[in-house]
């Protein structure tokens, strides 16, 4: 486990939460006679960090797939921004302002890091695919407008000095860096991060909450964020859901969620 400093905690207890962004209401998910899901119901609010955990196979992931339109619930609905679905399509989400990174990285090795995180433009680009082709008249403005806020992605994330490396040939951890750039280079309002730090170090993982932290209080992104980690999820979280086996079992504060009798017995343990 690891800490986040002091200064982070003092900056998420004075920042400003919104009203309900995304409203979850008794979602339920059946794969023929499995239960991955049964009547989960919570919601995210505008501006928090709001933090998924539970034990491994808890249907945290399953969670994410349902909000982003992977999956169709079997039950339950979903609203975005006071618009209710019973179910949404991934690019319909994506549209949306929804952006997602995924626990399995799946970046185009060969491509570079600015090719990679531009790739996060595609539903902003407006030309069509022979004039991008040709990068003629508006194609090519656009081109350049877009490459300009990648650019600036990857000066946010301190990445400089691999924008032309081959993402093949970077350090994992720095790969989870790009993942979260091709995510950010769509402009989200709402970000879901599947274990972003998973299988990280000590060092990775800080650079990593650091990151998260920025993008929630420099560019006012909602973040729902799935992390096995307790020590970042206490540290980063302003509430935090707890899945066991495919039940919601807790859902409050860091304080509240630690200190839940259920939760302690199904996740976090005495020793916590």
């Amino acid at each position: 486990m690891m800490a986040i400093s002091e200064q982070s905690h003092a900056e998420l207890n004075t920042k400003k939460i919104g009203d309900v962004i995304l409203d979850i209401q008794n979602i339920s998910l059946r794969f023929g006679g499995v239960k991955a899901l049964t009547d989960i119901s919570f919601n995210v609010r505008e501006h928090e960090i709001r933090s998924i955990i539970g034990p491994n196979g808890a249907g945290k992931s399953s969670m994410l797939n349902c909000i982003n339109g992977v999956y169709t619930p079997s039950e339950g609905s979903i609203t975005f921004r006071g618009q209710k679905f019973a179910h949404m399509n991934s690019r319909q989400v994506a549209e949306m302002g929804v952006a997602r990174t995924f626990q399995n990285l799946a970046l185009f090795k060969g491509m570079s890091v600015l090719d990679n995180i531009m790739s996060g433009r595609n539903l902003k680009i407006k030309s069509n695919i022979l004039l991008q082709a040709l990068r003629i008249g508006p194609a090519e403005r656009e081109e350049i407008a877009h490459r300009e806020v990648v650019e600036r992605i990857i000066d946010f994330l301190e990445i400089q000095a691999y924008r032309k490396t081959p993402v093949g040939q970077l350090p994992y951890g720095l790969q989870k860096r790009v993942d979260l750039g091709r995510a950010l280079a769509m402009e989200p309002q709402v970000l879901l991060l599947d274990e972003p730090m998973a299988g990280m170090n000590v060092e990775e993982k800080q650079d990593m909450s650091r990151f998260i932290l920025d993008v929630n209080d420099e560019f006012g992104t909602t973040i729902v964020l799935i992390e096995h980690d307790m020590g970042v999820v206490m540290d980063i979280s302003d509430r935090v859901v707890v899945l066991d086996y495919g039940k919601k079992i807790g859902d409050g504060t860091p304080d509240e969620v630690r200190s839940n009798e259920d939760v302690i017995r199904a996740y976090l343990g005495t020793s916590h």
